[in-house]
């Protein structure tokens, strides 16, 4: 027994590995909840030549940082590259693009590597917020082996600044076995009347107003990237009238959803094949309204503090091999026919990475002006403080 309210339990400690294993916190986040910051700084010190290897080539120090998102990378490519190169990789961990968008307005984010979506691209570049891509250092990229329609997003007036990394789809998780007698549902109005009613207290939505307000939208057959006033506030009478329902608003919501506190969330494609793949009652959907289709690209920022390590980073990424294990961790397809061609039949067949067509045909890619529309921000400000 003790009395400290610091005190951290196993089931806590398990639980932030687990967070931290999948990519949902940071190194910094997991090692200063669990206490073990001040070990491993004093193991550092102690231990004379623990991250020396980059030193000793000479060539790309001893860190890489990188923006991305949660259950997003394999830690075991992290350890290779790491192993191979000498250089840590520290991940920062974010819940939509507006987060990564204002943390570099902000200036000083540190960040060497950052994973935006496909519709963001270009205001990084109109606010000179993004480097262009020196492809000579990036030997491992085969622009031929992409599906020009997840990779084109990071072309932008014939200069590449961003590469390809996954596409993917946002639809919802549902567990089935919270159903009863209830049919599952395979509509955005069903996910959202719902949660109104039988999942009271049990769903959750995205910290992300791309994808929260889109979804609202397609519960009156309007487009998931509408700025129109009169639709938007539709929207809004739709949130403002579940936000009492809601179990929470957070872009990482697997740990929710495996232990049961949660019963349905907005997700995106890999979440719901990890969920699956390791609870097979639950099941993801895509509303038949339609939703998003979109693609998330490499980039690195201007000013980036270790530039030589993120383009090493990249280009071991962006190997085929390296590349196929994350499919196999994450569960994201991706758009490189090299990757593809050594992926085995099960994955490829996989309905959750590969949505039937009349599902794919629905979905919209993320426009432009949704990233920065002034209405969709102070819309997702008034339902968060609701």
């Amino acid at each position: 027994m003790t009395d400290r309210k610091d005190f951290l339990t196993r089931e806590k400690f398990m639980a932030e590995l687990y967070r931290y294993k999948k990519g949902s916190v940071t190194r910094r986040h997991f090692l200063g909840v669990t206490g073990l910051g001040l070990a491993t700084s004093v193991f550092s010190s102690a231990v004379s030549g623990l991250r020396s290897a980059a030193y000793a080539q000479g060539s790309i120090g001893d860190r890489v940082v990188v923006a991305s998102w949660p259950n997003y990378h394999d830690p075991a490519n992290f350890d290779a590259f790491t192993a191979e190169t000498g250089a840590a990789v520290d991940l920062n961990v974010f819940g939509s693009n507006e987060e990564m968008l204002a943390k570099l307005q902000a200036g000083g984010s540190g960040w060497d590597v950052f994973v935006p979506t496909n519709y963001t691209i270009t205001t990084y570049v109109e606010q000179d917020l993004i480097e262009p891509i020196d492809l000579s250092k990036l030997p491992n990229y085969d622009p031929a082996s992409f599906d020009a329609r997840f990779a084109d997003a990071g072309t932008v007036n014939g200069t590449v600044y961003a590469v390809p990394r996954n596409w993917g789809t946002t639809g919802f998780v549902v567990n089935t076995s919270m159903l009863g007698d209830l049919p599952k549902p395979t509509t955005w109005k069903e996910f959202w009347d719902m949660t109104k009613a039988e999942f009271t207290g049990r769903t959750m939505v995205h910290d992300y107003q791309l994808t929260t307000i889109g979804n609202a939208l397609k519960y009156y057959g309007y487009s998931f990237n509408s700025i129109d006033p009169a639709e938007l506030a539709d929207a809004e009478k739709l949130l403002l009238e579940v936000k009492p329902h809601l179990f929470a608003i957070n872009s990482d919501y697997q740990p929710s959803m495996r232990s049961t506190d949660a019963w349905m969330s907005i997700a995106w494609t890999g979440d719901g094949l990890q969920l699956k793949r390791d609870m097979p009652e639950i099941d993801y959907v895509l509303g038949k309204e339609g939703g998003e289709l979109w693609s998330d690209f490499f980039a690195i920022p201007k000013g980036a503090p270790h530039r030589d390590a993120a383009y090493a980073l990249l280009n071991f990424l962006l190997n085929p091999e390296v590349n196929a294990k994350e499919v196999a961790f994450h569960g994201y397809p991706v758009a490189d026919a090299r990757v593809n061609a050594i992926l085995p039949p099960e994955m490829l067949n996989d309905p959750i990475r590969y949505p039937a067509a009349e599902l794919l045909s629905a979905l919209e890619f993320g426009a432009a002006v949704t990233l920065t529309d002034p209405n969709r921000a102070e819309l997702m400000a008034r339902f968060k403080s609701a």
